[in-house]
């Protein structure tokens, strides 16, 4: 099975511009691509997903154990020629110090992938070939098979680059990439602006496939990526098969909140939900009249204060999902959807939006981030996922505070380094709805989903 991950020095050097112009080229040739992004983000996965026309899959080695997370490569890569994974952070950067707890390099040994490494030239000459080096040398298992620099000035430049490198660490020095200010993808909060709000990104994206078919040698990534095919004892069949599941599923429809606030769902969700017989039913909080007809709700995360506005003026949506809350619908949510459904949303600017109202607080925009990082959460008392005590582990990031009254629904927890560094309570049940900044994977759940089900 071909596949390759690229990795970088660290955030910021250039992996999501150079995997996607790989993405691209490859396409461009005719090749069906499979895109993944190692970690909990949303945004890389919309640009993957823009460019392949295939659902980018998240493997997330925090929220999923190592066979989890290679059944999801297992399953999303079948029908592809080539998988290009994108890393997260620099290739050794995980929770902590422990380089093999959730990193680049611990998922590149977890699939047996071999690892392109992108560094940030600029400024840098020959001493280049010292940071490689040290990459190449801390884990000795991890195979960095060879290197793309960016920020790439002149071929002189380049020259003196790739012969430090070849020279000094063995290693292929694939090509370059020259800088990219007027094609840069514009940042936002959690990695990247999602793809559909990105200006001309059509046009951008096509300058990368032919910047990255013009710069680097993907014939050579192409050789580089042959690889032994995964395999896992995990298996989804059981759960999607077992009588009581499907009894539970059987004739359930979930209405399901998708347009530009709200997008942020890992797929694999979404799907499972499908295989076990729920019928999805998308509808636009943004420009929809009212919920449909459906036995359960679901809320993901977004970005809702950049369409504030927007929620705020469609009153008969807010009225529509205030209505299903008063009936005792189980409504779940994450993140944006705990936002949208609280009473008013306070912006940046200082103005107030008014919401859902179904959960008694509100939120607010801040400047800094508030919280960011993987978290253990415990279920205070029976909600409308987890029984009193479970532990659902999950993903927060936020720049918004929720301020209530209300008891909270989970007493949670970060860990590093095998220590508590963080305590707090998160999250809201009332009625039959739950609410919480919590992003979580269900099939690190899969309980939840029964206990979801049931309520409805």
């Amino acid at each position: 099975m071909k596949k390759i991950i690229i990795a970088g020095t660290g955030s910021g050097v250039g992996k999501t511009t150079i995997s996607i112009g790989i993405m691209k080229a490859l396409i461009d040739r005719g090749k069906s691509v499979q895109a993944f992004k190692i970690g909990p983000d949303y945004i890389d996965p919309s640009f993957h997903e823009y460019v392949t026309g295939r659902s980018s899959r998240n493997l997330d080695s925090y929220m999923l154990d190592d066979e989890q997370v290679k059944y999801v490569y297992r399953q999303a890569s079948k029908r592809a020629d080539i998988s290009i994974i994108e890393g997260v952070m620099g290739l050794y950067d995980g929770l902590g110090t422990d380089i093999n707890k959730h990193s680049t390099s611990k998922m590149a040994k977890t699939l047996k992938a071999p690892v392109i490494l992108v560094v940030d030239a600029k400024a840098m000459g020959s001493s280049v070939a010292a940071m490689v080096l040290g990459y190449k040398q801390l884990d000795k298992d991890v195979e960095i098979v060879g290197v793309i620099a960016n920020n790439v000035r002149t071929k002189r430049h380049f020259d003196i680059v790739k012969t430090s490198i070849e020279k000094y660490c063995a290693l292929e020095v694939l090509g370059y990439i020259p800088p990219l200010e007027d094609i840069r993808l514009e940042s936002r909060q959690l990695g990247l602006v999602p793809s559909g709000e990105t200006e001309y990104i059509e046009r951008k994206i096509d300058i990368l496939g032919k910047l990255l078919e013009d710069y680097v040698d993907i014939d050579r990534i192409i050789e580089l990526s042959e690889s032994e095919a995964v395999t896992s004892n995990f298996e989804l069949s059981m759960f999607i098969e077992d009588p009581d599941v499907q009894d539970l599923a059987r004739g359930k429809k979930m209405a399901v909140a998708y347009d530009e606030a709200f997008n942020f769902y890992y797929d694999s969700n979404l799907e499972l939900l499908e295989d076990i017989g729920v019928e999805l039913e998308f509808f636009s909080p943004i420009e929809d009249e009212t919920l449909p007809e459906a036995d359960l709700v679901y809320i993901g995360g977004g970005f809702p204060e950049v369409f504030a506005a927007q929620l705020e003026a469609n009153k008969s949506m807010r009225e529509s999902i205030y209505k299903a809350y008063e009936a005792n619908k189980p409504i779940y949510a994450e993140c944006g959807g705990l936002m949208y459904l609280g009473e008013y949303m306070i912006d940046l600017e200082g103005n107030k939006h008014q919401m859902v109202g179904a959960i008694k607080g509100y939120s607010q925009m801040e400047k800094r981030l508030k919280r960011v990082g993987y978290c253990q959460a415990t279920a205070k008392e029976d909600n409308l996922i987890a029984y009193k005590g479970q532990q659902i582990c999950g993903h927060e990031f936020h720049y918004s505070s929720f301020h209530s009254d209300l008891e909270a629904a989970f007493d949670i927890e970060k860990i590093v380094n095998d220590q508590v560094i963080d305590r707090w309570e998160g999250g809201y049940f009332t009625r039959n709805t739950l609410a919480s900044y919590l992003h979580i994977h269900f099939y690190n759940n899969l309980s939840l989903v029964c206990y979801l089900l049931s309520r409805a």
